[in-house]
């Protein structure tokens, strides 16, 4: 099989995936095309060096997230962090109320500071584990973990804010 090849079967299937991150990340569709477009060319290029056996899923995610790490750096904006006060111990929000209110998610996760909603996503809905997010973040797993944690707090927080 050839590196072509290898390429399409391995990494075209994960397009949609990753188009849905890149679109949660950037908020514009535009955008997202664009950052997919750059993360499948730069895999594309490097292919060679990706391991064979190893989770290309990840690899993608991690070329992705540093691409829009990167154009940050380049635009000089700098990701923005918040501070929980007052928080409580973490209890999921029940299923049901979730799938309910998926335009209220929608806007809640859209409003969450950057590095939770990366972790928040790649764990919840791009179902990566732990370890992969800390690789493809570049932070340690207990960073990933609190991030995650945060996020979910500020979700739920801002779901309930929302209900009448």
């Amino acid at each position: 099989m050839t590196r072509e090849e290898r390429f399409e079967a391995e990494a075209l299937p994960l397009l949609r995936s990753l188009y849905g991150v890149a679109y949660r990340l950037t908020r514009n569709a535009h955008d997202a095309e664009d950052l997919v477009q750059e993360t499948y060319l730069k895999a594309y290029r490097a292919f060679d060096r990706f391991t064979p056996g190893t989770s290309i899923r990840s690899w993608l995610f991690t070329i992705l997230y540093r691409l829009r790490t990167d154009a940050f750096r380049k635009a000089g904006r700098s990701v923005k962090t918040q501070e929980l006060t007052g928080e409580g111990p973490g209890v999921p929000p029940p299923q049901a109320a979730l799938a309910s209110g998926g335009e209220d998610l929608q806007r809640a996760l859209d409003a969450l500071p950057e590095v939770f909603r990366t972790a928040v996503l790649l764990r919840d809905i791009e179902d990566l584990s732990y370890q992969e997010i800390a690789e493809v973040l570049r932070v340690p797993i207990g960073t990933v973990m609190s991030r995650i944690h945060r996020g979910r707090a500020l979700l739920r927080e801002s779901l309930a804010e929302r209900k009448p």
